[in-house]
């Protein structure tokens, strides 16, 4: 049921766990699990992927380290992602949250984004997968969160393998209610970028208020970054307008449970069904949406 309603949308993808993922997500047991849902959801067209946690060689592989410049981390990863493929051929690849609110990461081990990403991309390359990595990153001593992960990525534009997109939030510090959008989108000329959309209600009354999230997203889809001239909005930045990108994505925090009505509020279905609507027409107008 779950595969269908989204099929319904042209969703295409899902993660199945969270980004503070455990390294037990990689582990046999748990890879039986992911290859079973694979195969339910692999008649709607809907790929699967997994959220990794960077410590996962140290922590589920017994290694010394996880730093993604070690020749044995780096076979590691290969290995993980070769029995991933051999249970799931159309396995999808992974979303990546490192060094963000305490979860450890490439930059522990002095490395920078470009080292981390590359080195999950290489192992994924063979088998044509992706790495959605997350630009959600900040130190909470940090005297200016939302310009964080401007300084930390603008710097390594063009340096990422071909099958790395960056993830990032709609808004430069946390999908705060009201918030404009994040400078990345547009800055970054050489390296696909995606949108993070949170459809779950974190800050706008969680599951228990009637909030109709499009007209946030519109606004963010609309606004223009200018950087190449008028027109260059953070919807045709990201789906390949503006620059030639090989990856387009978009992506939303979801807000289904376990509830009968999928997401507690009577109403919250109807963020889903904006979500999936906007990912495939950002030229909709909320009030279209909302009539459907």
């Amino acid at each position: 049921m779950y595969a269908r309603a989204n099929a319904s949308l042209g969703i295409n993808g899902t993660v199945l766990n969270n980004v503070n993922a455990s390294p037990l997500i990689l582990s046999a047991e748990y890879l039986e699990k992911v290859k079973a849902l694979a195969g339910l959801f692999r008649p709607y067209g809907i790929k699967v992927y997994l959220s990794i946690n960077f410590s996962s060689p140290a922590e589920l592989g017994g290694l010394d380290t996880s730093d993604s410049m070690d020749p044995a981390v780096q076979k590691w990863w290969k290995a993980k992602t070769k029995e991933i493929y051999t249970l799931i051929p159309d396995f999808g690849g992974f979303l990546v949250k490192a060094n963000s609110e305490e979860l450890l990461g490439h930059q522990d081990f002095g490395r920078s984004h470009v080292d981390g990403a590359n080195m999950i991309a290489d192992a994924l390359k063979p088998f044509k997968g992706i790495v959605m990595w997350r630009a959600f990153v900040y130190e909470p001593e940090d005297d200016d969160r939302a310009k964080q992960a401007y300084q930390e990525f603008v710097p390594f534009d063009g340096q990422f393998r071909d099958n790395v997109i960056i993830q990032v939030k709609n808004g430069p510090v946390d999908f705060q209610p009201r918030e404009p959008f994040s400078p990345l989108f547009g800055a970054m000329k050489k390296t696909p970028t995606m949108v993070e959309f949170q459809i779950t209600q974190e800050y706008t009354g969680f599951s228990n208020h009637l909030n109709y999230l499009a007209p946030i997203w519109k606004e963010c889809l609309e606004s223009d970054t200018w950087q190449q001239g008028e027109g260059s909005t953070v919807a045709r930045v990201t789906d390949g307008s503006v620059y030639p990108q090989k990856l387009t994505a978009i992506a939303g925090v979801a807000n289904i449970g376990d509830g009968t009505n999928w997401c507690g509020h009577h109403f919250a279905q109807s963020n889903w069904y904006a979500f999936g609507r906007l990912a495939w027409d950002h030229q909709l107008t909320s009030e279209e949406i909302a009539g459907e």
